[in-house]
């Protein structure tokens, strides 16, 4: 009798048990939701869009008022921008991230800087491409063109890549940069050495993910770059350009003949989700690729 009353769990491990697989039930049918909803919105685009995509829609430019042709414009503009960015905000988000984790005295400083870099993360994107208007195409004059989109792309995508860094060097124990500095190296040879290897590939994930977010903007390009209807494509910096996303928008919004266009808003929406996944998939092969480096060195 007493070994039956001693093996009897406790009715507080029952209960404890019972919110537990309530708690991960419900988190489990939050992420199979968001999964399902995935799949349903990437289904009904690739049906809508898939009849559209040949070759003659992704070489051609749009013609007969964007109701017939093909992107080619808006893809190599959409490319232009995200280069640009990434030449702006790599360098300067890197360097900033190590500075902060690296050098600068940890204090009120770093954690105003932190706290406004934060801000700056959370300001809606139309209110970059103000700042960009007001900034790079009327006071330094370099007009709607790749140059002030890019540099207002990069602005967009600068604290996330700050952020990313940071955090990739912080998860490194700091008994490495101890032991490196021990064995005599520098602070600068640890750094490029030591620390960056190992943090390359959070680092590169960061980036990747940066580029997928400015691919898709569409507020920035609005008011600094991005050309109604432009069938050539650009020869310099200078010169205005389309993007998926402002094209995809136009031609679902206005046009004499919004029928025969929304094909063609189905099937550029499908490309530039090609072209998000694609630089999602490159992400994760290089932090897998960084990362078996790190490993093996």
């Amino acid at each position: 009798m007493m070994d039956k009353i001693k093996n009897t769990p406790p009715r507080y491990e029952t209960k404890k048990n019972l919110i537990q697989r309530l708690a991960f039930g419900v988190v489990s049918l939050f992420s199979i939701s968001i999964i399902g909803i995935l799949v349903v919105i990437l289904t009904f685009v690739i049906i809508k869009g898939i009849g559209v995509i040949n070759w003659e829609f992704l070489t051609t430019a749009p013609t007969n008022g964007m109701t017939k042709g093909g992107i080619l414009p808006a893809i190599v503009g959409t490319f232009c921008l995200i280069i640009g960015s990434a030449i702006f905000a790599f360098p300067i988000g890197i360097m900033s991230g190590i500075y902060m984790n690296e050098y600068a005295p940890k204090g009120i400083f770093v954690r105003f800087i932190r706290m406004m870099t934060n801000n700056l993360s959370g300001i809606p994107s139309i209110v970059f491409g103000l700042f960009g208007m007001a900034f790079f195409v009327n006071k330094l004059s370099f007009g709607n063109s790749i140059l002030a989109g890019s540099l207002t792309l990069g602005l967009l995508c600068l604290p996330l890549i700050i952020r990313t860094t940071e955090e990739a060097l912080k998860v490194i124990p700091d008994s490495f940069r101890e032991g490196s500095r021990a064995l005599g190296a520098t602070k600068l040879q640890t750094l490029f050495r030591v620390i960056l290897p190992m943090g390359t590939p959070n680092i590169v994930t960061g980036l990747i993910l940066s580029v997928g977010r400015v691919s898709g903007e569409t507020a920035p390009i609005l008011f600094t770059c991005a050309a109604f209807f432009l069938p050539q494509l650009p020869q310099s910096i200078f010169d205005q350009c389309m993007a998926l996303p402002y094209h995809l928008y136009v031609i679902s919004t206005s046009g004499s003949d919004l029928e025969a266009q929304r094909p063609i808003a189905y099937g550029t929406a499908l490309v530039l989700i090609i072209i998000v996944l694609l630089i999602n998939l490159t992400a994760h092969l290089l932090r897998r690729y960084f990362a078996k480096r790190v490993k093996t060195s």
